[in-house]
């Protein structure tokens, strides 16, 4: 018991200062509660990184569209030394999945912390396509993940009205933001799962990222750390349905 609350006490205070915990004056029980399932548990579980930890945060609370916990874990992110390029990347990341809407909401908040911080505007540049060669970069980092078994099958199988669908996932999805700069396959697809998994009812989706995690080299204990991740911010039915996909792409070990 006082193990976890000091747990807490200590992640919490890394993240954000010697500050209160915000509900603590008007819901001390439930702050309580919230405080120490989530930093003295589940942001001490598994193998990631507390810079992973935060950036597969952001992706969820931008998911889900909390303004106010996405702004107060991008200043917890800055805290224990997260980049803001690699911020705005995560950001970035998500929005093919979750659309342009939610993903300028969330960049505005970005961009109003690193005003306040004094971080010039904008950041460098982490494309690293052209016009030109946007769609044959996506295709062959999609073939990468997905394998080229699968990809060759989805374009010959494409309904004729329906071929520019995988197009602009070889080209936007995967050409226009997995070849950015600053954040590696490994890291994109961890943050794809993660926002697939917040969005719910996309099990199709979240098995294919199963397997291309794996693909790029997550292995299964890395997949449930981040899902576990997710956890406090999507709840327990959308993190149940994301395990039963893992355990079924990638069934237990006897």
């Amino acid at each position: 018991m006082e193990h976890r609350v000091q747990a807490s006490d200590e992640k919490y205070q890394k993240l954000f200062g010697k500050t209160e915990f915000p509900e603590s004056a008007t819901d001390l029980d439930f702050a309580n509660t919230m405080k120490r399932f989530i930093y003295g548990e589940v942001k001490q579980h598994g193998n990631l990184s507390d810079p992973q930890r935060e950036l597969i945060t952001l992706v969820v609370l931008e998911t889900t569209g909390n303004a106010g916990l996405f702004r107060k874990h991008v200043e917890g992110a800055l805290n224990i030394g997260v980049t803001p390029v690699e911020i705005k990347e995560a950001v970035y990341q998500a929005a093919p999945y979750i659309g342009f809407p939610k993903a300028l909401d969330a960049l505005h908040i970005v961009n109003e912390v690193l005003k306040e911080k004094g971080v010039a505007l904008p950041l460098e540049n982490q494309t690293t396509v052209t016009e030109g060669d946007r769609f044959d970069k996506g295709l062959t980092i999609q073939k990468q993940i997905f394998g080229s078994d699968h990809i060759d099958h989805a374009y010959a199988n494409a309904p004729k009205g329906q071929m520019h669908i995988q197009q602009y996932l070889s080209g936007f999805c995967f050409g226009d933001t997995y070849t950015r700069g600053t954040l590696d396959l490994k890291m994109r697809e961890l943050l794809t799962l993660s926002s697939i998994a917040a969005l719910g009812g996309c099990e199709p989706q979240l098995k294919a990222h199963i397997n291309g995690n794996v693909s790029v080299g997550n292995n299964k204990e890395t997949i449930v750390a981040a899902i576990t991740q997710c956890m406090p911010y999507i709840g327990f039915p959308r993190t149940l349905n994301a395990l039963r996909c893992v355990n079924e792409v990638l069934p237990e070990q006897k």
